[in-house]
């Protein structure tokens, strides 16, 4: 579950590094499917990230919105300022946590009920979901998207940078 994590993390920050190379309007323009734009894209998945995080440890959702983050450095000051609180629960995580209970009531009034696992992966799934989204995106406004290849990254901790079968090139 940590390696999924350190993934995601890793492919968002390359997609920061990618994102500097579009001026504003590109960011915030009203694109098809998804939240609406590049840049709320990302404030999303940094929203949904924490919010996730905060609420399985029985703590206030984020209250903030889009509106307060339209330009790419908010955003990633958000993210920073959040990251601390996330990647001290993600590396705090053991498997004893995973059939811990969550009860999530929805705006009907119904009670969901999930297991801590469930969440997790749901927060990791969310984000991989809209970073494809993102490369999509990226072909429309002619740019070559980030990659999201794991192999070689050196992310798992039984692994080396560059060690395996296969390489990205022959993928």
């Amino acid at each position: 579950m940590q390696t999924f994590f350190r993934y995601n993390w890793m492919v968002r920050e390359e997609w920061y590094r990618w994102c500097e190379e579009l001026s504003e309007e590109e960011l915030t323009q009203s694109r098809t499917g998804g939240v609406g734009s590049i840049l709320h894209t990302l404030f999303h998945i940094v929203d949904v990230e924490w919010s996730w995080i905060r609420l399985l440890q029985g703590k206030t959702d984020f209250e903030e919105n889009f509106d307060g983050y339209k330009s790419l450095n908010q955003v990633r000051k958000l993210d920073a300022e959040f990251r601390t609180e996330v990647e001290n629960f993600v590396n705090n995580w053991d498997g004893s946590m995973e059939n811990h209970l969550f009860y999530d009531t929805l705006p009907d009034g119904r009670t969901v009920t999930d297991t801590w696992g469930e969440v997790i992966r749901h927060v990791i799934a969310h984000e991989i979901h809209h970073i494809g989204q993102l490369s999509i995106w990226a072909r429309e406004v002619g740019k070559k998207p980030v990659s999201a290849n794991l192999i070689g990254q050196g992310l798992s901790s039984s692994s080396t940078k560059g060690a395996g079968l296969f390489n990205k090139e022959s993928l």
